[in-house]
C-alpha cells in the first residue's frame, strides 16, 4: 500500500521544526502509532513517530484521537474504530522482558480499510537499545508501505563546528540520524574535513586533518577507537572517498599549484595516479559496482562533472548546464550523481543521471554544499548556511517536495550518510498468519 497522493498545501516556513512540502502534490499517509506497551514502550512509539514524520510520508494521528485503547499483539484492531478518525495504518506492539535481562520487542501493522494486516515482526536486543529497535521498526513500516528500502536505523557523520568565523573549532562527530547520542571523536585542535563512511564497514571512516604544518587523511574505526593516518604524501591531500568494497580510497593531491585524483589499495598501499591536466581535478566518488568514478574538474575554464573508468581512462564530462559544479556523490543505488551547483547568486543541491541528462535542482538557498545520500538512495543530506548565520544540516527528498532541517539542529557542515547498521529482515511476517493482506 503506497502512500496516498493528492493536492497538498504549500508551506514557506522555514521554522527548524517544520517540513517544508516545496511541490503541491503530496498528501502524507495518515497513520496511527499506538503507545506500546512494557519498558520504554511509549518512547518507541514517540521515536517512530518522528521518524516517519521527518520522511515527509506519513502523518501520524494524535493518539488523544483514537477510540480503541488496550491494543495488545493478542488482538487485531478494531476497524471501524479507526477509519472513523481516518487512520490509513495502525502499527502497535509492546516490549516483553526476558529471563536474561534481554527484551522482545513484537509489533503488528494493520490495513483497517482492507482490514488485514501487513507486518508481524519481532526484534530482540537489550533494554538499552530500545532506540535502535525504534529506528528498526521505523525501517519495515516505510518499506512495507512505501515500497522503499528504509533509512532510519543508520548515522550521520559531520563536522560539528563552534566558535567565531575568526577562530572555528571544528570536531568530527557521530550522531543517530534523529539527531540523538551525538558523540565527539576529535578534540577541536585540528581542522576536520571531508568525512566519509566506509559502506563496506559501517564501523570504518576516514576524514582529512589538517595541522599547523601537515594535512592527513586518517582512517578512524569507530568500534575500537583506533585511528591510523593513510601515510605522508608529497602535497595537500583532499576529499578523500572510500570504494564501496572497502578495498580502495580515492582522494585529491595538491602538488606544485595542480590538483589531481589518485587512488590508494587500502591492502598494499599502492598508490595510483589517475589524472594528469592542468587545473583542479578533485572530489572523487566511487560508483557503487567500483567500476567508474565521478570527479569535479575546472580543466574547462569552469567546474563541471566528468566520470571516468576507475583506471582513469575514458575521462569525459557530463554535466551540461550553466555555473559551477561541485562535490559530486553518486547514489547508492548507482542510477544518480547528487552535487552542489552555485549559479545565479545562489547555490543548488540537485541530481542528475550518471550520463549528465535528466538534471533537476532539489533545494536552493543562499549558501548550501557538501550532499551525501540516505542508504535508501532516496534522500539527501546537505549543509545549509542562511545569509549571516549558522550552518546546519538539511535533507531533501528525491522529489525536491519534501525539505526539512536534519535531527541534529547544532551547528555542522560536510555530513555523510552511514549505511544501514544491520541488514533488513528477509522475512517480515507478510503472508504468514490468517489475516495476512493479500498481495496487492
Amino acid at each position: 500500500m503506497a502512500p496516498a497522493v493528492a493536492t497538498a498545501q504549500v508551506s514557506n516556513r522555514s521554522q527548524t521544526e517544520d517540513i517544508i512540502i516545496s511541490q503541491a502534490d503530496l498528501t502524507p499517509l495518515q497513520i496511527a502509532v499506538v503507545p506500546f506497551t512494557g519498558v520504554n514502550g511509549p518512547q518507541i512509539s514517540d521515536v517512530i513517530s518522528g521518524n516517519l514524520k521527518r520522511s515527509g510520508f506519513f502523518s501520524p494521528l494524535n493518539p488523544g484521537s483514537f477510540v480503541e485503547t488496550g491494543l495488545t499483539l493478542a488482538n487485531a484492531p478494531n476497524y471501524p474504530q479507526w477509519t472513523s478518525i481516518g487512520a490509513q495504518a495502525v502499527l502497535y506492539g509492546g516490549v516483553t522482558q526476558r529471563a536474561d535481562g534481554r527484551v522482545d520487542v513484537g509489533f503488528r501493522l494493520y490495513d483497517p480499510y482492507r482490514q488485514c494486516q501487513l507486518v508481524s515482526y519481532q526484534f530482540t536486543a537489550t533494554a538499552e537499545q530500545w532506540r535502535r529497535m525504534a529506528h528498526k521498526i521505523s525501517d519495515v513500516v516505510y518499506q512495507r508501505l512505501t515500497g522503499e528500502p528504509g533509512y532510519f536505523d543508520s548515522r550521520v557523520l559531520f563536522v560539528a563546528e563552534s566558535g567565531s568565523q575568526t577562530n572555528r573549532r571544528s570536531r568530527l562527530t557521530i550522531v543517530d540520524q534523529d539527531g540523538f547520542n551525538p558523540v565527539f571523536l576529535t578534540q577541536g585542535d585540528e581542522v576536520i574535513m571531508s568525512p566519509r563512511f566506509s559502506t563496506h564497514n559501517p564501523d570504518e571512516v576516514t576524514y582529512v586533518a589538517l595541522g599547523k604544518d601537515y594535512s592527513r587523511i586518517y582512517l578512524y574505526n569507530l568500534a575500537t577507537g583506533r585511528r591510523e593516518s593513510l601515510g605522508e604524501f608529497d602535497g595537500q591531500v583532499l576529499a578523500p572517498r572510500f570504494s564501496h568494497d572497502g578495498s580502495k580510497m580515492a582522494f585529491s593531491i595538491i602538488r606544485n599549484g595542480n590538483t589531481d585524483v589518485y587512488v590508494i589499495n587500502l591492502r598494499t598501499r599502492q598508490l595510483s595516479r589517475l589524472t594528469s591536466d592542468p587545473g583542479i581535478d578533485t572530489s572523487p566518488s566511487f560508483s557503487p559496482d567500483g567500476s567508474q568514478i565521478v570527479f569535479t574538474s575546472d580543466r574547462s575554464g569552469s567546474a563541471r562533472l566528468y566520470t571516468m573508468r576507475s583506471d582513469g581512462s575514458g575521462q569525459r564530462p557530463i554535466s551540461r548546464g550553466g555555473g559551477s559544479y561541485t562535490a559530486p556523490a553518486w547514489s547508492p543505488r548507482g542510477d544518480l550523481i547528487a552535487f552542489t551547483k552555485q549559479s545565479g547568486g545562489r547555490f543548488h543541491t540537485g541530481v542528475m543521471n550518471t550520463d549528465g541528462t535528466g538534471e533537476r535542482t532539489l533545494s536552493s538557498s543562499y549558501l548550501e554544499e557538501g550532499a551525501s545520500w540516505a542508504p535508501n538512495g532516496r534522500y539527501v543530506m546537505f549543509a545549509r548556511q542562511s545569509p549571516g548565520g549558522d550552518t546546519r544540516l538539511w535533507t531533501v527528498d528525491l522529489s525536491g517536495r519534501v525539505v526539512a532541517q536534519a535531527g541534529y539542529t547544532e551547528r555542522g557542515s560536510s555530513p555523510a550518510w552511514s549505511g544501514l547498521l544491520d541488514a533488513p529482515p528477509a522475512n517480515l511476517g507478510v503472508n504468514q498468519g490468517p489475516d495476512s493482506c493479500a498481495a496487492s
